[in-house]
């Protein structure tokens, strides 16, 4: 064993003892020669209820072992948990008592954890005793619950020579990262032993964490057979009933429903021919004379399987609320792990009786394909390429999550699409009221996912049969309130009206809504309830209207900010190498306030050097949007106040997406100030994550859902609107003040993982996997009876008559000058 423990993290080997103590204390006494500091390795052996002199010998002859008796046999899982419980590694590797480990088995995981934070559990290869055959090298299941090991018993040279991603790992040498075990629950203890290992490494896929398999991570493992020693019909009651159990817990609704049925007629039929039994001879024309009184024997091993099958019966109320709890938390869908599964049709027998009832059963149910994919149409109105803002970055989340789950995804934008962008799912461009280009994707569609005002863009939405998703994270009939507001009343009150009829059309045609708070979801159920959506249809088996409308909020990367190069300090012009950088995030919009902001850092820039405040983006990336007089507005007060290119500092253009990291990585602190309005109530600031994701201690104006969060888990400073003095202050104590900022580091490290996009994206993914029509949509649809010309008609947002009454409203209200605006900015934009 190495001597040095620097940098090496502690791993925790748990050793389960039942009857075996020889095996168990060879195997501890091989652990010295593997290629770890001592001091980072910690030996936890658990004396399993053996009823023997094996804790006595253990506990002469390992003195450095940690030891914990059992005083009852809790099989290799509840011995496992047990071990656990009792040790401290960051890293936990399990190892049986009759297996030994290579030089590298704890080096060569350990690397593998390093290589991937994805990387949650790493499998060893796993050998025979003497290294010449294969015991692992690979997992595998089949649809009916069998787990097994490819290769098992074929010569080791060549076999198993590839690191991959597997479905489960060995009992007899795995690893797992101990905050992953912990949050998984370890091993199922109703397992006993077979197949805990197979529940536990699915569960862990499911979770969205990755299991390695790492082949220089390598064991020998001795058999003993030990099951024997009890009879093999006791081994086939565990793997039946267990094959029952991880099946239920962990396969998805509908796969559940076509497999389940043919797993449990599959394990009769397989006892029965094993048996050599007829199952015909209970039919009443095979009686020849009374058997009432007649008794027979039955094979033990068909036996088992009844028995098998009723313990899993008994056990279904706690096997029912531990499913619950796996489907509601699961991330990856049966597809996206299907080839995980690998050779799902492997027989496990070759008797001619039961090939024909297996036959029969692969013909009968659909049990050796996963859950039909979903082709999942979204829609957003902004520019997809290496500069994009929130709604893109949003619905580009959404599709990256929906094809890891294994589904269909076309991401479609209206504005432009970029060329050489590449994704794991379909990039098109449609034009904003196309509707020839748009219906053949809403024709391939099962599901569409928009945003903004698609569905005013295409009658073919408007009038869909599929199933809507309407995400409304973004309440712009509140926005245009504030963004409208240096317009003339006319177009001012035009433009709020358009959005409030935009919003309505999408609350009352959508199956299911997304929002981002829970402020907006209180707002739109009042809404909602306006429009008449809140009715009996779908309160009846939704008391919560979770299945109505639900929270997602705006995510973030799980993968941390990386610096790549220097962008701000020492670069930009006017800012030092260490100076304090504030930086705002995002653009720069007329409901903002930035101009206390400009006054408080001039002010204090007076009594600390180097303070610099950074405006991040200031011209949006779609075309369509204007610059605000506020950036106008903010520019010539920072030269005002003599604090421009010297203290305040503007982004001319818009940060590209990728780049925002090296911003984010070499500010000190992030801001947002903003005025008190309705806007700022229901509003939900993604440039709040962007410091949460780079662990920016920050400041922000009271008033919206984030201040609330800054405030109670203390994140940063709240400060009033409109108070420079207190903007000042606060300023000064996030940029100097030690204490405060370690403080705040420390718990938005904790708080981010609430905002990761596996997580806020949750029941976008829970719906599309079961999706269905609202519940009052499919009564009016089933009442107006589907005839076309029953269709209400809907006054377009795009098309020929929406520019002529658009450009007559111009014309009455602002005169020639604004059409002519108006028309060359329309041709600026495509």
């Amino acid at each position: 064993m190495a001597d040095s423990g620097v940098d090496s993290p502690l791993v925790s080997v748990v050793l389960v003892n039942f009857r075996g103590a020889d095996d168990t204390i060879e195997a501890v006494r091989h652990l010295a020669e593997v290629d770890w500091p001592a001091s980072s390795l910690e030996i936890v052996v658990v004396e399993n209820g053996s009823g023997d002199d094996s804790a006595a010998r253990l506990r002469t002859e390992l003195p450095g072992v940690t030891l914990v008796e059992s005083p009852d046999n809790l099989g290799f899982a509840g011995g496992c948990n047990l071990g656990v419980k009792a040790s401290r590694g960051e890293f936990v590797a399990f190892l049986n008592s009759d297996a030994k480990p290579g030089p590298k088995w704890v080096s060569a995981a350990v690397e593998a954890f390093r290589a991937d934070a994805g990387i949650a559990a790493v499998a060893s290869r796993v050998l025979d005793w003497n290294g010449e055959t294969v015991d692992y090298v690979g997992s595998a299941l089949t649809w009916f619950g069998k787990g097994y090991k490819p290769f098992v018993g074929d010569a080791a040279s060549g076999v198993g020579l590839d690191a991959k991603d597997v479905l489960f790992g060995t009992g007899s040498a795995m690893f797992v990262r101990r905050d992953a075990y912990l949050e998984l629950g370890g091993f199922d203890e109703r397992f006993f032993m077979f197949y805990e290992d197979v529940d536990f490494g699915w569960r862990l896929n499911l979770s969205g964490r990755r299991f390695r398999y790492e082949p220089s991570s390598i064991a020998y493992h001795r058999h003993h057979a030990a099951a024997d020693k009890f009879g093999s019909h006791r081994e086939r009651y565990f793997l039946e009933r267990n094959a029952l159990f991880a099946l239920y817990k962990n396969l998805e609704q509908q796969t559940l429903d076509a497999i389940l049925p043919a797993a449990l007629s599959l394990a009769i039929r397989r006892s029965v021919a094993e048996a050599g039994l007829d199952s015909t001879s209970y039919d009443y024309r095979s009686a020849a004379h009374d058997e009432r009184e007649r008794q027979e024997p039955v094979s033990r091993e068909v036996v088992a399987t009844v028995y098998a099958i009723d313990q899993f019966v008994e056990q279904l109320p706690g096997l029912t609320r531990d499913r619950d709890a796996i489907q509601a938390s699961r991330r990856i869908s049966d597809r996206a792990i299907w080839s995980l599964f690998g050779r799902v049709d492997a027989v496990a027998a070759d008797d001619k009786s039961y090939l024909g009832g297996y036959r029969s059963l692969v013909d009968a149910f659909p049990v050796l394909e996963p859950a039909p994919q979903r082709r999942v149409l979204i829609i957003t109105g902004d520019p997809i390429g290496v500069k994009m803002a929130g709604p893109a970055i949003r619905a580009w989340n959404m599709a990256a999550a929906l094809a890891e789950h294994g589904h269909a995804v076309t991401l479609v934008t209206l504005a432009r699409l970029e060329t050489g962008v590449s994704a794991p799912f379909e990039l098109k461009h449609v034009r904003a009221g196309d509707n020839r280009a748009f219906e053949p994707l809403e024709q391939w569609a099962d599901i569409v996912v928009f945003q903004g005002h698609a569905m005013a863009a295409f009658d073919a939405l408007q009038h869909t049969s599929k199933i809507v998703v309407a995400d409304i994270y973004d309440p712009m009939h509140l926005e245009q309130l504030e963004q409208g507001r240096e317009l003339p009343a006319a177009t001012w009150d035009k433009q709020v009206a358009d959005a409030t009829r935009v919003m309505n059309q999408q609350l009352a045609k959508a199956d299911f809504f997304l929002c981002a708070s829970d402020r907006q979801r209180l707002f739109y159920l009042g809404q909602l309830s306006a429009l008449g959506r809140i009715n009996p249809a779908n309160y009846h088996d939704d008391p919560d209207l979770e299945r109505l409308i639900a929270l997602a909020p705006f995510g973030l990367d799980s993968t941390a900010p990386r610096h790549e190069r220097q962008v701000l300090k020492g670069v930009l012009p006017g800012i030092g190498e260490h100076d304090k950088v504030l930086l705002w995030g995002g653009g720069l919009y007329n409901w903002f306030d930035p101009k206390s902001l400009i006054r408080a850092v001039a002010a204090l820039a007076e009594r600390r050097d180097g303070v610099r405040l950074f405006f991040q983006g200031t011209k949006h990336p779609h075309p369509g949007v204007p610059e605000m007089a506020i950036v106008r507005e903010s520019r010539a007060l920072a030269a005002e106040l003599g604090v421009l290119d010297r203290a305040v500092f503007f982004n001319d253009s818009w940060v590209e997406f990728a780049d925002r990291q090296n911003y984010l990585t070499e500010a000190d602190a992030g801001v947002s100030t903003h005025f008190a309005h309705v806007e700022t109530t229901f509003s939900f600031r993604t440039r709040i994550l962007d410091y949460l994701w780079a662990e920016l201690p920050m400041v922000v104006t009271d008033g919206d859902s984030f201040a609330d969060l800054v405030r109670s888990e203390e994140l940063g400073v709240v400060v009033p609107a409109d108070d420079v003095g207190s903007l000042t202050e606060a300023l000064e104590r996030i940029l100097f003040d030690d204490e405060l900022i370690a403080r705040s580091r420390e718990n938005i490290r904790r708080v981010r993982e609430r905002f990761f996009w596996s997580n806020t994206l949750e029941p976008l993914v829970r719906f599309v996997a079961d999706p269905r029509r609202a519940p009052d949509l499919v009564e009016q649809r089933m009442a107006a009876g589907e005839a076309p010309t029953e269709r209400r008609r809907t006054k377009k947002a795009y098309g020929l008559a929406h520019n002529v009454s658009l450009a007559m409203h111009h014309l009455r209200h602002g005169g020639p000058r604004v059409v002519v605006r108006k028309v060359v900015a329309r041709l600026r934009s495509r």
